[in-house]
This record gives C-alpha cells, structure tokens and sequence, in this order.
C-alpha cells in the first residue's frame, strides 16, 4: 500500500489552526491512516500552542446555524451539524443561539462540540452543563472535541486518498478500514501532560487577551452565586414582599455545631426583599469563586403571615471547595404550617 501524502491546505480544511497545518504537512506521509491519526493527536495536543487552539475553534460555524461558504472544511461542518438542525425547533434555534451568545461572552471562543449524530436538545443541554467549567477546564475539553472533529475529518479525507492511491492494486480497503476501526479507540485519546497543563494555566489569560484584540475582561457569571424565590402554595402565587438575609459561618468552629450557640458566629453577606415574582434579587457580590463554607438563609416569614406557625425560616447549606464555581439556588416553597426546600437550578 502507498503511503498517504497530506498537504497543508487539506490539513487546515481539517483542523483550522495553522500551526496544526503545516506540523502535520512537515510529517507527510504517512504509511498508513492510523499513522496519521497519531500524529494528529501528538501534533495537537503537544506542539500546537493557545493561540493555535483558539484559531481552529474560530474556523467552526456557531452550533446550530449552517455555514454560508461552499469550502469543504465549510460543507463539513454542514454534515456535521445536520442531525442537530434536523431535530431543532424555532424556539430551539432560539435558545441555543442565545446559549451560545452567553458561552462566548464567558470563555471568549466558540462552543465546540464533535456534533455528528447529535440531537439539538442533546447539543443544548451538554452546553449549559459545560458553561458551570472554569475556563481552563473548558478550554481543554473543547480541545479534546476540536480533536475528534479533526480526527473524522482526517478519516474521510485520507481513507478517500488512500482508497484513490490504490486503485488497481489487489490490497483490500475493506481489510484496512476493519483494522483503523479496531484501532479507534487506542490512538483517538491522549492524555495531556502535566507539564502542558502547567503551561495552559500560565498563559491562558494573556493567550486569549491576545486572540481577541485585547477584548475588556467579562464577569464569567450571568447572576449571583447564591439565589432563592418563595412559593406561596397556600395560595399557589409568589411570596412577595419577603424580607431575605444570606450568611456565613466564621464561628470559632469550622461548621456550626448541633445544639451549640456561638454569639457573632453567622456573618452578614447580604439582604433583600422578594420581589412580585417572588425572587430575591441579588443576596451577594458578583463573584466568580464563592469561599467554601457553611451559608444560612432566613426569611421573614412571621412578618409576611402573621397567623402562621412559623416566625421566620432559616435554610442551613454547606458549599465545598470542589462547588465552588457551581451556582446555588435555593428555594422556599411556604404554607402557614409548612415548609420544604431543595437545591434548585
């Protein structure tokens, strides 16, 4: 069989980064696809820097809206999202658009997702649970698509070259299309080192600010960390007019013991009252990392019903180091002689 020769410009139609193109035109050909392929992955995931990552994440359409040029990198990506437009209603378009107008504000680039096969409410929903990463996470794992992506592509492009160099020869391709799909799974992950890792950290600010022209910094959070509404369901309305107070413990112990007072424990974070809906506004600074810690929210539930069992409520709830960056909303479903609470979203 003929080795598969891949020149820089079917490499940029593959992954968009430039220092991904001319790496994998330099290491042309090769004997086989799944040589390719290994090649791909170490070239991208150690030899392609930041900057080289953010410009292949540029080339890609928005998900779910239909790339308008006729280049094949282009024509792909309408392959690749026909599933996801197939499936997606108006209402649907609408929301994952803004989705994603809210993902590029917070990480400063595309969402990226390996969207093959992929419902719109599928694509949707990985996309609200991958806004909750922290940038460098996020960064990394949209690399980790961008290389599937990459991978499919090479797939389609030197499997056809491949099956094209060896017309006439009496090699089998379904033979050798048997043994790439064997092969899959062994060379289409790789683990990144911890010292790439270090150097993501080091230099994802100052990459980005670069990328995008020195763009101002953006609050990474659309509203607070911490948020709470009332349901009246004695009345099935809103509790409105609630007064709303959110604390810390900085007691002398690390958490709040049981059946113990500590005078001057619970620290203030902030106050409000519940608006018509019933939702309690902003309790807090706008903060990208809440402190770990034990937080309690009272209401004034003796004010607002005055015949009820209950003169006020207080909801206690721990936030770990690993929650940090997760966002926290805790409701208050209330009767006269009732009341339940939940995490909710």
């Amino acid at each position: 069989m003929e080795e598969i020769k891949l020149d820089e410009k079917q490499a940029l139609a593959c992954c968009g980064s430039t220092q991904f193109a001319k790496q994998m035109a330099m290491a042309s050909p090769f004997p086989s696809l799944d040589h390719a392929i290994s090649a791909a992955t170490d070239i991208w995931f150690n030899k392609v820097d930041v900057n080289g990552w953010l410009e292949a994440f540029a080339a890609h359409p928005q998900i779910g809206e239909s790339p308008s040029s006729h280049t094949t990198s282009a024509q792909w990506s309408k392959g690749e999202q026909a599933t996801a437009l197939a499936t997606a209603t108006d209402s649907g378009l609408q929301e994952l658009s803004n989705w994603n107008a809210q993902y590029r504000q917070k990480f400063g680039h595309v969402f990226l997702i390996c969207a093959a096969g992929r419902s719109a409410a599928e694509i949707l929903n990985e996309l609200k649970n991958r806004y909750l990463n922290r940038p460098i996470l996020e960064l990394e794992i949209a690399a980790q698509e961008q290389m599937k992506v990459t991978e499919s592509r090479l797939r389609k492009l030197l499997s056809a070259k491949a099956k094209a160099d060896s017309t006439g020869s009496q090699y089998s391709m379904v033979g050798v299309r048997k043994a790439e799909v064997s092969n899959l799974h062994a060379v289409s992950h790789c683990t990144i080192s911890h010292e790439r890792v270090g150097i993501i950290g080091q230099h994802l600010n100052a990459s980005l600010e670069g990328f995008l022209g020195k763009a101002p910094q953006v609050q990474t959070r659309t509203r607070p960390p911490i948020t709470t509404h009332v349901l009246d369901v004695s009345r099935g309305s809103p509790g409105a007019g609630i007064e709303v107070h959110l604390e810390m413990w900085k007691g002398s112990q690390p958490r709040p013991l049981f059946g113990e007072i500590d005078i001057g424990g619970w620290v203030l974070q902030g106050s409000s009252t519940t608006d018509k809906d019933g939702r309690s506004g902003q309790l807090m600074s706008m903060v990208d990392a809440l402190s770990p810690g034990v937080y309690r929210i009272s209401f004034n539930t003796g004010k607002y019903c005055p015949e009820g069992f209950f003169p006020y409520v207080s909801i206690v709830f721990e936030i770990r180091e690993t929650q940090k960056f997760e966002h926290f909303h805790v409701p208050l479903l209330l009767s006269p002689f009732s009341f339940a609470t939940y995490r909710g979203s």
